[in-house]
Formats: C-alpha cells, structure tokens, sequence
C-alpha cells in the first residue's frame, strides 16, 4: 500500500501567506490603466475576488474589501469573478502639472 504524501493542515495552524511589498521593482500600482473600484454594499464577502487576485493584495474585512493600490497592477480579475458585480474598473487618472 503506498503512502500518503498529503499534508493535513490543523485549523489552528497559520498557512503561508505572502502579502504584498516594495520589491526591487517598487510599487507596481502605477502601471495600472484601470483601478478597481468596491461597492461594499453589493458586497457579500465570498473572498472569490481575495482568492483569484495574482497580486493578492485584497483583503476581505468584516467592513468590506480592502484593495492595496499601491501594489495592484488593475488586470481585472477580481471585477470579472465578483458574482454581485461589486467590483467595477475604471480608468485610472493621471494629473499633469504644467509649469
């Protein structure tokens, strides 16, 4: 009989999170087009936004989503799997001063 090589995970275990950080190629939410912008109140916090984002930098709190712009690269992701269509992205601005 073979051996299991699956790890079972007690609850009260902390899994490996990474969470978003200034890395060498600083904070990447500049590159954006578009910015993802949270209606909580259509919200119902079913984390599918938290679990698809590549940059997992949405945190899902008990007062709704929380999105660190500063790292979100505004691909869309989370608007598009969002079931109650809370999530809506928008063009990202950008103000030009002129001397």
């Amino acid at each position: 009989m073979m051996e299991s090589k699956v790890k079972i995970v007690r609850i009260n275990e902390k899994l490996p999170i990474s969470f978003p950080q200034n890395g060498a190629a600083g904070k990447t939410g500049s590159w954006r087009l578009y910015r993802p912008i949270v209606d909580n109140n259509k919200c119902t916090k079913c984390f599918l936004c938290e679990l698809y984002c590549p940059g997992n930098v949405i945190e899902t709190r008990k007062d709704g989503i929380q999105i660190e712009l500063d790292y979100c690269k505004g691909c869309g992701i989370c608007a598009k799997v969002c079931p109650q269509k809370a999530i809506e992205m928008v063009p990202e601005t950008v103000e030009v001063k002129i001397a």
